[in-house]
């Protein structure tokens, strides 16, 4: 280890308590998506910044656009530090989170400590690189050394639904363009290639009956059930479509959402799915896409109503389509820095691998600029608890990744050091 990098662990270590206490007070300010109301908790991080001298730009999304997404309110923030001439590296972390759940046996907004971990909803994933993003960015400031180049810090607010107003508004107006980023991570490896996730909102439109004349109606819930069958067994299919990236095993079908019916006693008339699918970086999101619905459509057209009845009417309409990350070749001085560094603070070897979750990070590398996700998350992601009861993350974790990306981000603006 370097002079300058043990400078960079000493000030983290004396700073400490007070990253632990910036994350307590992120935590402590709900931000569910749904319902999707975050620019309270922006506002609130810029108070925060501003008290350690970061000024955070805010940029509002336009409400029109915030509602037509589902959400209520979306400010995301940047702060940028420039030191020098050279590269800009974006440090990106998200804030919204979905809802706690039930289950839980600490405060979820609590930010409570025990038995050496942070509890809270979004201590892990991500207000946690909020905190550990800011300190490495703190602390390469206290160094006092000429650095060649700038890190900008990105904290946005629709990761949940898609990051489109998140990381994909702010580049898409322009409001930056950095050559190099790291996105929160949410384990001890270096991801640098992670699923696509393609979501589909199927309706499935029958004809309302009495439940005591059945034969009068088409039973839209049996219906969406034959769909389902017909969904559910193209999963035995895609296990034998492997990818060749590591940590990414093959794609997969989940419908995680069934609404419909009107009461106990009538035939429902319409049902409505939601569906999951996630895509391997080796798959065409457009053939993905065109061969599940011809599969609900022949579903539909076999499903046999009543005589007499109604057809089904099966609509489909597509909610997300998330492109997998593939790694860039720019990205590999990001992954040797926070490879070597990582496994000098953790003492254990750490993988460069792909990951089978989604991320906002793509939209970074859909437009040509080298990514990788890395963080203060734990080993896995069910370690943490993650959008789970009782998320945490461990301080030593919070302690480590903050020393990674500082001496990660010194190698890369001072690669005389």
């Amino acid at each position: 280890m370097s002079p300058l990098h043990h400078q960079l662990d000493t000030w983290i270590d004396a700073h400490f308590d007070d990253e632990v206490r910036f994350l307590q007070a992120l935590v402590q300010v709900p931000t569910d998506t749904p319902p999707g109301n975050n620019a309270p908790h922006a506002e609130r991080t810029a108070e925060l910044l501003a008290g350690m001298g970061l000024v955070a730009e805010k940029h509002p999304v336009p409400e029109a656009q915030v509602r037509a997404a589902g959400l209520q309110s979306v400010t995301n923030l940047i702060v940028r530090q420039r030191f020098g001439d050279g590269p800009t590296i974006a440090l990106n972390a998200h804030g919204d989170v979905v809802p706690p759940g039930e289950g839980w046996t600490h405060d979820p907004y609590g930010g409570e400590i025990a038995d050496g971990a942070l509890y809270g909803r979004a201590s892990a994933v991500s207000k946690s690189d909020f905190a550990s993003f800011t300190f490495a960015l703190r602390a390469l400031q206290a160094l006092g050394v000429p650095l060649h180049g700038a890190v900008e810090l990105h904290f946005t607010y629709d990761e949940e639904f898609g990051g489109e107003l998140g990381p994909g508004w702010l580049l898409s107006q322009g409001l930056t363009k950095p050559d190099l980023m790291i996105a929160a991570g949410f384990s001890h490896q270096v991801v640098v290639a992670h699923n696509g996730c393609l979501q589909l909102e199927v309706t499935v439109q029958g004809e309302m009956a009495h439940a005591a004349i059945p034969d009068t109606g088409t039973d839209a819930l049996q219906g969406a059930t034959h769909i389902l069958n017909a969904l559910y067994a193209l999963n035995r299919d895609y296990l034998q479509v492997r990818s060749g990236v590591e940590g990414i095993t093959h794609p997969y079908l989940n419908v995680g959402l069934i609404s419909g019916g009107t009461n106990t006693n009538v035939i429902p008339g319409k049902v409505v799915l939601k569906l999951d699918r996630r895509l391997i970086p080796e798959e065409d999101p457009v053939e993905v896409e065109a061969a599940l619905r011809r599969t609900i459509e022949q579903a539909a057209a076999s499903f046999q109503p009543p005589r007499g009845g109604r057809e089904l009417q099966v609509s489909v309409r597509r909610l997300l389509l998330a492109r997998a990350m593939q790694p860039l070749p720019g990205n590999r001085p990001l992954v040797a820095a926070l490879q070597r560094h990582a496994s000098a603070v953790f003492n254990e070897d750490v993988p460069a691998v792909g990951t089978p979750l989604y991320t906002d990070v793509r939209l970074y590398v859909e437009r040509g600029i080298p990514g990788v996700i890395y963080g203060a998350g734990p080993h896995t992601v069910r370690e943490s608890n993650a959008k789970r009861a009782d998320e945490h993350v461990r301080l030593s974790d919070l302690r480590g990744a903050t020393r990674v990306i500082a001496r990660a981000l010194l190698d890369l603006l001072h690669p005389s050091d």
